[in-house]
């Protein structure tokens, strides 16, 4: 992983800031695309038990023992004992005895179970089965909650993030608490590549849009999962890696964010 971006872990591990996300990849098109995404350099894969392709994801990485892979135990898996069970299925349709990052999907709040599956995502982690876990979609009060109860902060909460909803107030949770930031629809469904900003600062840096706004969530020290499918795009995206905004670019990125930028579900009512 020589000159890969990493960012350390509360748990003392380290996780890379690209990874490659396979949400609305087919099952029987995830092996193509992660192996593919692995041969362009990619060394993270998100997945999770609900998009329904882990055995694709699991044949498409391999042989290759190194790779960070993560997935996630699904709502209706929450709890105690569903959680532990959830989480022997995604293992066994991975093909792996373990996984690098498992994480609760999302927090179901109303449900009330999410404590509960913490718990039993604390000692998957003791058992080996799990080298570090993780929260999705969790909002501050749910964070605290888990510390609360269990005294185990989480390593990671993966949430929507983008240059239109930039998630400021919950950033700056996660660096209170050593909690890393990784954003899902990184690209805000791929409406920012069409953005005046996105696109002026593609011309500038001659770069794909794609690599700009990747390159912005690297450079404010997040991990990222964007989604492609061709090779095209795989490797447009990844090209964020080779090269630096300035503090201006930046800044201009940083002016998108909106009140009502949020594009998919909301934590507070989804489950």
């Amino acid at each position: 992983m020589t000159d890969y971006p990493t960012l350390n872990l509360n748990d003392g591990r380290q996780i890379p800031q690209l990874g490659f996300g396979t949400y609305k990849i087919d099952e029987d098109k995830a092996p193509e695309a992660v192996s593919t995404a692995i041969d362009v350099g990619y060394w993270l894969i998100d997945t999770a038990a609900i998009y329904q392709n882990e055995k694709g994801v699991g044949k498409g990485v391999g042989e290759w023992s190194d790779i960070f892979l993560q997935t996630k135990v699904w709502n209706e898996s929450q709890g105690y004992e569903r959680a532990k069970r959830a989480a022997e299925k995604c293992l066994e349709r991975l093909g792996r005895d373990h996984v690098d990052m498992l994480l609760i999907h999302w927090p179901c709040p109303d449900k009330g179970e999410f404590v509960d599956t913490w718990k039993a995502f604390i000692e998957l982690r003791e058992e080996g089965k799990a080298k570090s876990i993780g929260v999705s979609n969790f909002r501050e009060q749910d964070l605290r909650k888990l510390v609360e109860e269990t005294g185990v902060t989480p390593a990671l909460n993966q949430v929507e993030l983008h240059p239109s909803f930039q998630q400021r107030a919950l950033r700056k949770v996660h660096e209170e608490m050593g909690i890393v930031t990784q954003s899902w629809s990184p690209l805000g469904q791929g409406e920012g590549l069409s953005n005046e900003t996105i696109e002026a600062i593609a011309e500038e840096t001659g770069q794909p849009a794609s690599a700009v706004i990747i390159r912005w969530h690297i450079q404010h020290g997040f991990s990222t999962i964007p989604k492609a499918s061709s090779r095209k795009h795989i490797e447009a995206n990844f090209k964020a890696l080779s090269f630096e905004l300035s503090d201006d670019q930046m800044a201009r990125i940083d002016g998108l964010d909106s009140e009502d930028g949020r594009m998919g579900p909301d934590p507070s009512e989804f489950c």
